[in-house]
């Protein structure tokens, strides 16, 4: 699925298509520095009922919000070095236990998640739109 928004409030419609499709546990969010994924994120967290505010995990790594339907983990794995870093945070105990993990960044990891059903994300800003890869 691809999309292509110029403003905030596009966030909804893509959100629209894509939460149906959501079959998987795990939601890996690639895209540069301001491309939007933490907006993303709180726009998909409004859309499955938490109440939470929604902020970037970049300083705490993991944040945890509530939901109807359970436990959503968001992940930033910007500052993190190896897979074994990323292990020693306890993900699988995260992965185990969760609605959905939204992991930004996930590059450093993303080789010992290939074999995880999951969903990729991307979102490139060119300026003016952004294009997003949903799969």
């Amino acid at each position: 699925m691809e999309f292509k928004i110029n403003k905030l409030e596009d966030w909804q419609m893509v959100i629209d298509e894509i939460l149906p499709q959501l079959q998987h546990n795990i939601l890996l969010l690639k895209g540069n520095l301001g491309a939007g994924k933490t907006t993303f994120s709180q726009f998909l967290l409004k859309n499955l009922g938490s109440q939470d505010e929604v902020s970037s995990p970049t300083y705490a790594i993991v944040n945890e919000y509530d939901t109807p339907k359970g436990n959503v983990f968001h992940f930033d794995l910007y500052r993190m070095k190896s897979a074994d870093e990323v292990e020693d945070i306890g993900i699988h105990e995260y992965l185990d236990n969760a609605f959905l993990c939204i992991i930004e960044w996930p590059e450093v990891y993303e080789e010992e998640l290939a074999h995880f059903p999951h969903h990729e994300m991307s979102i490139e800003n060119d300026g003016e739109y952004r294009v997003i890869n949903f799969r």
